[in-house]
């Protein structure tokens, strides 16, 4: 498969496309878009651990969706059939970024990859982070604190347990993911609740991401990233290390400290609007990231394509 070319975008309202990550995945999705699509079926002939993406993404239960070693690439494919169907109908984007995951999929988008290697890429991820901590982990979302506050008790419960703990996501005021192994988590979130936490939400993921516990899979991932030719980014990609642009040689380290560093996606958000954009079309699955979107930068409109309306309303736009 071709890397992306971009065209210029024919629409004077700035748009930027942003990528679901890990958590949004559910069974039969992108069912409909492949029924309807026969052109990207292609796209979900890839098999992942001896399991066709087909399988997968339709016939999954919710238990095998939730390990990463298939929710990565499942994640994958729908995406890359969503951008192909965009920019076929002459769809563009003047900006990207995604949610941890999703990261890769804003660089397909900005034409750094072809649609096969992004799938190959976040297979490989997936294995790699499922085999990086072998121990019970542990990853919540906090609601209802401030960034600091949940800092401050995620360092006193890494200390109290002697385990580690730490921020993995800032996504949007006043909520925060953290993750870690279970004994140091469960102790942060007895302090959390403490402090005034509306609610502790356990995420349906498989292990401790974005956090120090991942360094093994982070060596892994820079030694395959360093053998493969990633082309110049077409259009911006804000990173979620960093929540900035950056250049083309810095693309390949961020993907590895991604990681094991937290994800700063409301300042990247932040970023987005300080860029000047105007409308936001989240490819999801789900509606995740137009829910954090709405509580950080309300004022811009998102669109989120879940389903196949979904895709040909904004097709239509």
């Amino acid at each position: 498969m071709s890397r992306i070319t971009l065209a210029t975008s024919t629409s004077q309202t700035k748009t930027a496309w942003i990528y679901a990550g890990q958590g949004a995945q559910r069974p039969e999705m992108g069912l409909d878009i492949y029924r309807e699509y026969p052109q990207i079926r292609p796209l979900f002939e890839s098999e992942v651990c001896g399991r066709s993406l087909v399988e997968l993404c339709f016939e999954a239960s919710v238990e095998t969706l939730s390990d990463t070693r298939y929710s990565q690439p499942c994640m994958a494919v729908f995406a890359a059939a969503v951008t192909s169907l965009l920019m076929e109908y002459d769809k563009f984007p003047n900006i990207v970024a995604g949610l941890s995951l999703g990261e890769y999929s804003a660089l397909h988008a900005a034409g750094v990859f072809d649609a096969q290697t992004l799938i190959d890429l976040l297979t490989y991820r997936g294995a790699i982070m499922s085999e990086a901590y072998g121990l019970p982990s542990r990853m919540t979302a906090v609601f209802g604190l401030d960034d600091q506050s949940v800092t401050d008790a995620v360092a006193r419960a890494g200390k109290e347990s002697g385990g580690i703990v730490a921020c993995a996501n800032f996504n949007c005021p006043g909520q925060v993911v953290i993750s870690g192994n279970e004994k140091a988590v469960l102790r942060a979130e007895e302090l959390l609740r403490e402090l005034g936490a509306r609610r502790c939400v356990t995420l349906a993921t498989s292990g401790p991401f974005h956090t120090p516990l991942m360094q093994p899979a982070a060596s892994l991932l820079a030694n395959r990233l360093e053998n493969l030719a990633f082309s110049s980014q077409q259009i911006p990609v804000i990173f979620n290390v960093t929540a900035a642009t950056a250049t083309d040689n810095e693309v390949k380290p961020l993907l590895v400290r991604q990681l094991y560093s937290p994800v700063h996606f409301a300042q990247s958000l932040l970023t987005l609007r300080e860029s000047g954009v105007e409308r936001i079309i989240e490819i999801g699955p789900g509606r995740t990231l137009a829910g954090l979107a709405k509580r950080t930068i309300p004022q811009i409109p998102v669109t989120s394509i879940d389903s196949v309306d979904d895709l040909k309303e904004v097709i239509a736009s």
